[in-house]
């Protein structure tokens, strides 16, 4: 594994010495990581590059890495929220413009669950800081927000965990040629299959059972 690709990687916004400390931290490097994404200086990425070159350094703790991700993306984006619970709808207008901060506010109140849960499992640039800032300034339920946001974040983390520990050799190859841009368009590939294979699996399941009803 090449350190230099890792940093090189990871330095969107923070400094190469920062980023090489949380390379060689290993699994304890997405914990800083991802209280970093989720604060007011995001990395956009960083925590999809770090899980994939771990998961190809170590293919059989491809579930570990997973688990690490979501662990440390969870923490951050719990401080995130916690914040704008303090902070109320302020916080929301300080971070967003008036139109952006409405379109949140709507479909966050529509959505509910799915707001948080979808944003989490789509990789860049699907944004997730706005939808957090949501969740807390209007109050939503805590053990609410944090499983819609494990369950987004562990299925996102595991397909690209899994995917780098079986083809972890092409993943970096394909790295080290094209750059961080095409990670991020493969895990959105990946990711947005995902989404479309859960919404058409459950929205069978509830035709079928507004069937069942109706017949009843």
């Amino acid at each position: 594994m090449d350190t230099h690709l890792a940093i090189s990687l990871l330095t969107l916004q923070a400094t190469k010495k920062v980023s090489h400390w949380i390379y060689h931290l290993g699994a304890l490097g997405l914990i800083p990581l991802g209280v970093l994404d989720a604060s007011v200086i995001p990395l956009p990425g960083s925590m999809d590059v770090l899980t994939i070159l771990l998961a190809a350094k170590q293919p059989d703790w491809w579930i570990f890495y997973a688990f690490m991700a979501t662990l440390g993306s969870v923490i951050g984006n719990y401080f995130t929220y916690r914040l704008a619970l303090k902070g109320g709808k302020e916080t929301i207008e300080r971070r967003l413009s008036h139109k952006n901060m409405d379109k949140v506010t709507k479909a966050f109140e529509h959505w509910g669950f799915g707001a948080i849960a979808i944003p989490a499992l789509l990789p860049p640039p699907m944004p997730m800081i706005p939808f957090v800032l949501a969740a807390g300034a209007t109050k939503y339920p805590l053990n609410k927000f944090l499983a819609a946001l494990t369950l987004g974040r562990i299925v996102r983390y595991s397909i690209l965990s899994l995917l780098a520990a079986r083809y972890g050799h092409d993943i970096i190859s394909f790295m080290r040629h094209h750059g961080h841009p095409a990670v991020l368009a493969v895990a959105a590939v990946v990711a947005i299959a995902a989404v479309v294979f859960l919404v058409l699996h459950y929205g069978k399941k509830g035709k079928a059972s507004g069937l069942k009803k109706r017949k009843s």
